[in-house]
């Protein structure tokens, strides 16, 4: 089962992002801010890292950082999830390492959507990389 990290600072949030993440069929991993995502991404090696920008401490962006500095962590696909909704900020989350966006509130259908899309692409890339 394909795993998704899920770093976000509001319990509510996470509690319905986890939910909506079973409800795709994916195992879902929660991290309460940004440090804890970076070492669950380490420690679990997730396919997916569903990354809040706006976080006390380590924010998204940070993380992103972080996470595309380290060789165990720096292939793994992110997708910034962020109330910010400016070009300026969107491409800031690009520049920091993200793979894509959604935007707050996130609903059930981009979300499965953007979750989907990233998690294809990455299971081609890989059975490509394997392939002779």
């Amino acid at each position: 089962m394909k795993k998704i990290l899920i770093v976000e600072d509001h319990a509510d949030m996470r509690e319905l992002l986890t939910w909506q993440i079973e409800l795709m069929g994916f195992m879902p991993i929660p991290a309460k801010h940004g440090k804890e995502g970076v070492e669950k991404a380490v420690a679990e090696q997730p396919n997916l890292i569903l990354l809040d920008i706006m976080m006390p401490g380590m924010d998204g962006w940070e993380a992103a950082r972080t996470l595309r500095a380290n060789p165990e962590t720096k292939d793994i696909p992110i997708l910034a999830a962020t109330a910010l909704f400016r070009d300026s900020d969107l491409k800031s989350c690009l520049d920091a390492g993200c793979n894509g966006y959604i935007v707050k509130p996130l609903h059930f259908r981009s979300c499965r959507e953007k979750c989907g899309s990233i998690s294809l692409r990455v299971t081609a890339r890989r059975h490509h990389s394997l392939s002779p």
